[in-house]
């Protein structure tokens, strides 16, 4: 149930209400808007009389809920989500580029990539300090000592980091060394390490599973949500399907329902999408032409030699041609890069 305040209702009315649906063992979740204040609740297993809350001083209407991923769905934040970082906005008005290698391999391939980066404009970097590989004999990042060149790198820099979190056991490590915690693929439904970020103050870049659906990856971030941080980034990454022409099947249909259902930032990672560097820009040219909010791309000096994932990875040069791309799509399309 959504429980929407009048626009004059004062803060010990709004405390009062937050105060009721605790009572009922409940839990609020006070929503403030741009003219207005909403309440959330969470934990019902049943339903919850309206009339209980509408007769409340300062109250205009108590809303039902209907779609079970209840602090994700329009219904219960009918605008859009804005994430406010150090470095830029995330939202429905800006179109974000996060770039940077598949793994930490070293401090001098993070500053490197993290100077090109800001010269163009990009001001948030990916790299991998724990890496998921299929094969287990596959190089799995460089752990906790990958984590302290991020943090030395933004250090020397001022670049933000996006770095993926695989268990809870790293969770405070990963939390102060990035600016963005990225959940995997693979993790999208590990709920213990969903509940765990759900109680970061980090925002959560949110991969969608590979064979997951729409309504499964809602309810993952509605996982992270109810733990108290809201500040969740969906991010489309293909998912497995017949073909044999790319790594996955690249899902841009799912962007247009998305935001019709969830009022969450959406970003596309057309690098493990695809698979094929070649594929990578056009499918981020599609991105954006789809709604997505923006991206996330493996960049790399010498793809070549990357340590993983080289074969779906940009080299400086084609990521200058597709930013300059990308700001001229943006343009027309009324977005901010």
């Amino acid at each position: 149930m959504l429980i929407v305040m009048q626009s004059l209702a004062t803060a010990p009315q709004i405390d009062a209400v937050v105060a009721a649906v605790r009572e009922l063992g409940l839990t609020p979740h006070p929503l403030p808007g741009a003219t207005r204040t909403a309440i959330g609740m969470t934990g019902n297993t049943g339903s919850v009389d309206p009339g209980h809350f509408e007769v409340m001083p300062g109250v205009a209407e108590a809303i039902r809920v209907t779609k079970p991923y209840k602090l994700a769905s329009r219904e219960m934040h009918r605008e859009n989500t804005t994430i406010t970082l150090p470095q830029s906005d995330i939202g429905s008005q800006t179109f974000t580029v996060i770039g940077g290698p598949c793994s930490v391999e070293s401090e001098k391939l993070l500053v490197q990539t993290a100077e090109f980066l800001l010269s163009k404009g990009v001001k948030l970097m990916r790299a991998g300090a724990f890496k998921p590989r299929t094969s287990p004999y596959s190089f799995q990042g460089m752990g906790l000592e990958g984590l302290k060149l991020l943090q030395k790198m933004r250090a020397k820099t001022g670049i933000g980091i996006v770095t993926e979190l695989m268990d809870t056991e790293h969770a405070e490590a990963v939390e102060e060394a990035t600016d963005i915690i990225q959940i995997g693929a693979r993790n999208m439904q590990n709920f213990s390490l969903l509940k765990r970020v759900g109680k970061c103050r980090k925002p959560v870049l949110l991969k969608r599973g590979l064979s997951a659906t729409l309504e499964e990856w809602l309810m993952a971030a509605e996982y992270v949500m109810a733990g108290g941080n809201y500040q969740v980034i969906l991010c489309e990454r293909g998912v497995r399907t017949f073909n044999d022409h790319s790594r996955n099947t690249l899902d841009l249909s799912v962007i247009p329902p998305a935001k019709a259902l969830c009022h969450l930032p959406i970003f596309v990672d057309p690098s493990h999408g695809t698979g094929k560097r070649a594929y990578v820009p056009p499918m981020a040219l599609a991105s954006i032409a789809a709604g997505a909010d923006g991206l996330l791309i493996e960049i790399h000096p010498d793809p070549d030699h990357a340590a993983s994932d080289g074969q779906q990875t940009l080299n400086f040069e084609a990521t200058e041609k597709l930013l300059t791309q990308l700001k001229t799509l943006a343009g027309v399309l009324g977005r901010r890069m």
